[in-house]
């Protein structure tokens, strides 16, 4: 289960009920550009966890339709998924920035010897 949530993914999945609760798993699939079977692997992770909460709308004519609420424990831990994630995000893009450096560079010694190339020397 480990590489199937990841941070980024429970950071996601922690975030997007809160704004749309009664959101259905096949639109949070679409929104995290996920399976539903994955979604739903997951979620059902989050719940196990007791992060996330579900409940059946029981006057919905649609008897899968489901309300996903965030729990105290999932509050408390969506912040601590938030920091990793960030600290995640900051690394990469540092790296990138490294990677846009060093093309730069390369770019700048390429250019320079263009002209030598030319001319033959």
């Amino acid at each position: 289960m480990a590489t199937l949530l990841t941070d980024c993914l429970s950071y996601r999945l922690l975030s997007l009920p809160e704004s749309d609760p009664g959101m259905s798993q096949r639109d949070l699939a679409d929104k995290l550009d996920r399976t539903l079977g994955k979604t739903n692997y997951c979620l059902r992770a989050l719940i196990d966890r007791d992060w996330i909460k579900s409940h059946n709308f029981l006057n919905s004519c649609d008897r899968r339709a489901y309300l996903y609420k965030l729990t105290l424990a999932g509050a408390r831990d969506r912040a601590n998924v938030t920091r990793r994630y960030l600290e995640l995000k900051l690394k990469e893009c540092a790296e990138i920035k490294r990677q846009i450096e060093r093309l730069r560079s390369e770019l700048r010694s390429q250019e320079k010897s263009l002209p030598d190339r030319l001319s033959g020397n």
